[in-house]
């Protein structure tokens, strides 16, 4: 494989979606979907794009405490993890994967925010 190639497949390919906390995130999901016509689902897809509301004292994004978190699209879920292991990164150890949805991992950037890398699984 060229380096080329081997760059592409750990590189990021969009966004996947933004979560953040709330204190009440029914009441939140409630106002999104009445002022602007955001679904209720749990988590609302639009062209790939997930945008989830979680609560605020969810474990989900880590122990930073930041209010947000991005996930990225990877071709190659475990060329990406390697690539930031490589750079010196701190990458979460597990992985995760949701049938029909995708693979999962995590890391932080060097400002210690939390962000999530999402390989969607075939036809995603």
């Amino acid at each position: 494989m060229s380096d080329d190639r081997e760059a592409s497949s750990a590189g990021v390919t969009g966004l996947g979606g933004v979560f953040f906390r709330a204190r009440d995130p029914d009441e939140l999901k409630a106002w999104y979907q009445r002022v602007l016509g955001v679904p209720t689902e749990e988590l609302m897809r639009s062209d790939g794009l997930v945008f989830a509301i979680f609560d605020e004292d969810t474990d989900y994004f880590g122990p930073s405490g930041q209010g947000f978190m991005v996930n990225f699209r990877v071709a190659s879920l475990d060329a990406m993890l390697a690539r930031l292991r490589e750079a010196g990164a701190e990458v979460d150890e597990e992985t995760q994967e949701q049938e029909g949805i995708g693979r999962f991992g995590w890391a932080v950037d060097p400002e210690g925010n939390r962000f999530e890398l999402w390989e969607p699984a075939e036809g995603v």
